[in-house]
């Protein structure tokens, strides 16, 4: 008789290890269809919710009679690749911003999903390289999130395209497990990651009065917000809870099933939290719409039989039907060739698949890595090499993920802008009124929207010096197309509420960040 050698056995026993190790990781990056499908729809939404959003400011932001003329940024930055700075006109932009609608409408339907998917973005970079003052986290990701999205089968379900492919007709695979499915799963883990790294360096943090100090910051806080900054024993919890969750973020890709699902809710209830607290933007949104990936096929079963239970199913796969019906089919490959040509099809089709292998195995592989490498530098655990910095900036990869660390500021921060008319009164040119210096009652209501929060408070601070004269600029050139007595000069003063969250009375500090000649120099500083 044959005995196994010693040597056989051990072979076995690490053949089988390895295949336990595969077995689990692959339940661990994979993403249910549906899972995917929701993401899609909500990618779209969310690209057009931004486009809505953006549009209030259009001339502001994006033109060349706004706060960064494209002398401006041409001058400012090195590398501008932006369909949006090829011209300085409104309706340029507006036309931009139409064609992106359109991409992300075709993105929610799911109609050639890859090529809206691409197309989209691109605009979407296009339009953050436009004027980079105004961007936050939530944007960073959000690109991120459509990028990852390149590489993943996103119009499989709940879409025009997986009702016309005959191939999605199996939908026996109940999950998907591929490069792409680890690189979005680990994206948004490496964001939870690298923010903790950062917060963990705080003592604000560290001692539980870090949401406390952003709570008192009132140009921060909206609606529930401004009602629980004074909730310091409250405030102090929401500190540690935070800090609990974002330490325990790998538990993410390491639990499965219902564990996964109710870990991966935790941070769905936090993210919604801060949507009706702080004035952050989408980026609440944002997250929730990657943390969908997480959610087990379990999940989805329940979500798919209540929808249908409530007669939600059955409009929406009509609709699907009704636009499938009008909107015009592409011909496949082998139509187009006809019978005759099968050998070049055959060809044609080797060489796609291999092209396929490199989009989508080669490519996701060398940028995740570069990702990773991005956020563990952001930590000062290593360096991206000089290539990688190239390729991440190329496709604004860059992760740096220290939102509200290490230490988040704790003082309500606003503008009062002085102009003196040739008439000798004077005026405040930023809000068009008359100029008051007291500490307004929620500092949050002097903005118009989050963006122009974010692009004031980058202008007033070191380093951007030159957008100090852009914004000084703008505001002499709006009030004089406005009216018929000219602006001759303004002075912005930043103002800032020092006191801390012990404090009963505000501590009013006021710093002149410019004086402007309004008919000087573009440039004065």
């Amino acid at each position: 008789m044959s005995q196994d050698t010693p040597s056989s056995a051990t072979r076995d026993r690490l053949a089988s290890g390895l295949d336990w190790i595969g077995r689990a990781t692959r339940r661990r990056f994979a993403i249910d269809p549906r899972a995917l499908a929701a993401f899609r729809i909500s990618l779209g939404v969310l690209l057009l919710v931004d486009l809505l959003r953006r549009a209030r400011l259009l001339e502001a932001f994006y033109t060349d009679a706004g706060v960064l003329p494209r002398e401006a940024l041409f001058s400012d930055y090195s590398s501008v690749y932006s369909l949006h700075a090829l011209s300085g006109e409104a309706w340029v932009q507006g036309l931009l911003f139409l064609v992106a609608g359109g991409f992300a409408l075709a993105l929610v339907c799911g109609y050639h999903t890859r090529v809206a998917a691409l197309v989209s973005w691109l605009l979407l970079i296009s339009l953050h390289i436009r004027n980079p003052m105004i961007l936050n986290a939530g944007d960073i990701l959000l690109r991120m999130l459509l990028f990852w999205g390149l590489f993943l089968p996103l119009g499989a379900r709940w879409s025009i395209d997986a009702r016309r492919l005959e191939s999605t007709r199996d939908q026996s695979q109940s999950t998907l497990a591929t490069v792409g499915t680890m690189a979005v799963l680990l994206q948004v883990l490496l964001m939870y990651v690298v923010n903790a790294v950062h917060k963990t360096r705080s003592e604000m943090w560290m001692n539980g009065e870090a949401v406390l100090h952003i709570f008192e910051a009132d140009h921060l806080t909206i609606l529930l917000g401004n009602t629980l900054a004074g909730n310091s024993l409250l405030l102090e919890g929401f500190t540690y809870a935070w800090m609990v969750l974002i330490l325990l973020s790998p538990l993410l890709i390491l639990l499965t099933g219902i564990p996964r699902a109710v870990f991966t809710t935790c941070f769905v209830g936090m993210h919604l939290g801060m949507l009706v607290t702080l004035r952050i933007d989408l980026f609440p949104v944002v997250v929730v719409a990657g943390l969908l990936l997480f959610y087990p096929p379990v999940v989805w079963d329940w979500v798919t039989t209540l929808a249908t239970r409530l007669g939600f199913a059955a409009p929406l796969c009509r609709g699907l039907d009704r636009l499938e019906a009008v909107l015009p089919r592409t011909e496949t490959v082998d139509a187009r060739l006809g019978n005759g040509r099968a050998n070049e099809t055959t060809v044609r089709s080797a060489i796609l698949a291999r092209g396929r292998v490199l989009f989508g195995t080669v490519v996701p592989w060398f940028i995740l890595v570069l990702v990773v490498l991005s956020g563990a530098e952001a930590v000062d655990y290593t360096e991206v090499p000089d290539a990688g910095d190239e390729v991440l900036d190329t496709i604004q990869s860059s992760q740096s993920w220290q939102m509200f660390a290490p230490n988040p500021t704790s003082t309500a921060q606003w503008l009062v802008v002085p102009g003196e008319l040739a008439d000798g009164s004077t005026v405040d040119a930023l809000h068009e009124s008359e100029v008051d210096w007291d500490r307004p009652p929620n500092v949050d209501e002097t903005y118009e929207t989050s963006r122009e929060r974010k692009y004031i408070s980058n202008m007033r601070y070191a380093g951007n010096e030159n957008h100090r004269s852009y914004f000084a600029n703008y505001l002499c050139e709006r009030w004089n197309s406005e009216h018929e007595t000219e602006l001759e000069s303004l002075t912005v003063y930043g103002m800032s509420d020092r006191s801390g969250p012990y404090d009963d009375d505000p501590d009013i500090a006021e710093f002149t960040l410019l004086e402007y000649d309004c008919s000087g120099e573009f440039i004065q500083n």
